[in-house]
């Protein structure tokens, strides 16, 4: 095992090496782009966790090299293919599809020395490694443009509900003395991708099944919304009938934690309540789980007139 280890470890560095380029930019990206802050730190969790699963992982290795070349060489394919004519250098797709090679190539490195099982054992972790690909401009406008204007929409809602008088034009708010603009900073995708992250992590260790799991990651958009509504909502008022200074005080500048604690507090109850619906689905009997227990069946009457005496 120390061998493969080794071959393992060597294999990494050197398409590590080769990926020097895309590596630097990504360091760059999530550097100095608040939305992929989180794509440096993708590949220390994903290690992490197959540290932690490395007995399951592990338990049945062999050498793989049909498959896993194939792995890597698509990989690799890839990344020639992002420097052709179809993609302008330095390009947000031409960095995606290098990030995605990347990905391809380690985990045909890992197929090559630990097998398709060790793979399908695995596949969290490996499948976590696709966070670290960022999503191309156009697509990624279209993200933040939809959370924008759910976001107006949803406080726009809480303030009717709270009684304030408002008007709505596109992203624009107008309150009694004061007309706010929903930015895209205020679209909330960072904390979008924290909470992303941070549910399928919780979803992977709390639960089993597949479509809580899925259902518990889809409740991120919701309450991301909801959350950037909250605090649209708290700093115009606070701004409008307690100080204007709000408006451009910490709490809008660096006010993103105590507001993600509501999306916190809004979703830990939630996966609590998939846990227990969960064990009371495991506690079930077989029968239950899917079609309900038929009735019992009447016992047979005796024929009619009775029993006969044999002779």
């Amino acid at each position: 095992m120390k061998r493969r280890n080794l071959y393992f470890a060597l294999f990494t560095v050197l398409a590590s090496a080769a990926f020097l380029a895309p590596l630097r930019a990504l360091s760059k990206l999530s550097y100095y782009n608040a939305s992929y802050s989180y794509v440096i730190l993708i590949p220390l969790i994903s290690g992490f966790l197959l540290y932690l699963e490395r007995r399951k992982v592990f338990a049945r290795v062999e050498y793989c090299l049909g498959y896993g070349m194939l792995g890597v060489t698509a990989g690799f394919g890839g990344f020639y293919a992002s420097h052709g004519r179809l993609f302008l250098s330095g390009s947000s797709v031409q960095l995606s599809l290098m990030a995605l090679s990347l990905v391809f190539v380690w985990m045909g490195g890992f197929v090559c020395c630990y097998g398709t099982r060790a793979l399908k054992a695995a596949a969290f972790p490996a499948l976590f490694l696709l966070l670290m690909v960022p999503l191309p401009d156009p697509l990624m406008d279209r993200i933040i443009g939809a959370l924008q204007a759910e976001s107006t929409q949803t406080a726009y809602a809480l303030f009717r509900l709270a009684g304030v008088p408002v008007l709505k034009q596109g992203f624009v708010l107008s309150l009694p003395g004061l007309s706010i603009q929903v930015a895209r900073e205020c679209s909330g995708i960072r904390s979008s991708a924290a909470l992303l992250i941070t549910s399928l992590l919780a979803g992977h260790f709390f639960l089993r099944s597949r479509w809580r799991k899925l259902s518990f990651c889809l409740m991120v958009i919701p309450v991301t919304i909801l959350k950037n509504a909250i605090r649209i909502v708290t700093i115009s008022l606070l701004s409008v009938y307690v100080n204007p200074g709000f408006m451009t005080g910490n709490l809008h500048r660096r006010g993103g934690i105590p507001f993600s604690m509501i999306a916190v507090a809004i979703l830990v109850p939630a996966l609590w309540s998939l846990q227990r619906s969960e064990a009371r689905a495991q506690t079930r009997p077989p029968e239950d789980r899917i079609f309900p227990s038929p009735p019992p069946s009447p016992e047979p009457s005796p024929a009619w007139g009775g029993p006969r005496s044999g002779r």
